[in-house]
């Protein structure tokens, strides 16, 4: 017998080209953004991070359904949301508020760039805190607000404000709250739902959330950065409003009657 009909034909390792592609696109994004933030287009500079937040997306997903994971794509991917979520957010909504802090003086000059380091900082720490954690928690949630989420926060509330015509200098103390709040979110130990579900059913789509599903992106056609803006602060809220839920709720033992 033909021992060349017996062995399997190996399969290529150009496959594994695909999903680092998508990576690579949502690093070249993320890189785009700090470029043009630099230039004052901001409104590119924030569509930019909602670029990379879509590749992100793909990337592991498109992983997955070829069957190309690998611990190369997964650092790769790592360092790239560093770069997109983590540095490119931080400088845009540098270049365009916190910067102008130092026309209050030398000590809010300085607080407006830390501010904008510590947003980078956490977002590192985030990942990494993710990526040692993998196979160890509950699919069904992130332990802190996941990078991308707190990416389009910051992204959407600068592109909301600059699109309605507010200059970055007049607004520099509100997004210097934001950028600390979504920085400290990161790092918190507040549960996110993660919409990646579990469980047999995790395949079955209820016929009311593709309805919602539709009129959100009709929504986000209409005004993307407004839409986007409250969507991304309605989830950043939903970890502290869950948690106040889950202390607050009494125990089974606690309610059970005697």
């Amino acid at each position: 017998m033909d021992q060349t009909q017996q062995t399997p034909r190996p399969r290529g390792r150009g496959i594994y080209l695909l999903p680092n592609l998508f990576t690579t696109g949502g690093l070249f994004a993320g890189f785009y953004a700090i470029i043009a933030a630099t230039q004052g287009r901001f409104d590119d500079a924030c569509i930019a991070v909602f670029i990379a937040a879509i590749l992100d997306g793909v990337d592991g997903r498109v992983a997955r359904l070829t069957n190309t994971q690998s611990e190369f794509g997964m650092q790769y991917d790592s360092l790239a949301d560093l770069i997109s979520f983590g540095l490119a957010p931080a400088l845009v909504t540098y270049h365009w508020a916190l910067s102008s802090m130092k026309f209050d003086g030398p000590v809010p000059g300085k607080i407006g760039w830390i501010a904008a380091f510590l947003y980078a900082a956490c977002a590192a720490l985030r990942l990494a805190r993710f990526n040692s954690q993998v196979g160890q928690v509950d699919k069904r949630w992130f332990i802190g607000l996941a990078s991308p989420a707190a990416a389009g926060v910051v992204a959407s509330f600068v592109w909301t404000f600059h699109d309605l015509g507010y200059t970055g200098e007049q607004l520099r103390y509100a997004a210097l709250a934001v950028t600390v709040a979504a920085a400290l979110l990161m790092v918190s130990r507040l549960r996110y739902f993660s919409f990646k579900g579990g469980g047999p059913r995790h395949d079955r789509v209820p016929f009311l959330a593709i309805v919602i599903v539709l009129a959100v992106l009709v929504a986000i056609a209409i005004d993307p950065p407004s839409v986007l803006l409250t969507i991304g602060a309605l989830y950043a809220l939903s970890g502290p409003v869950y948690a106040v839920w889950r202390r607050l709720r009494p125990s089974p033992a606690n309610g059970s009657v005697a």
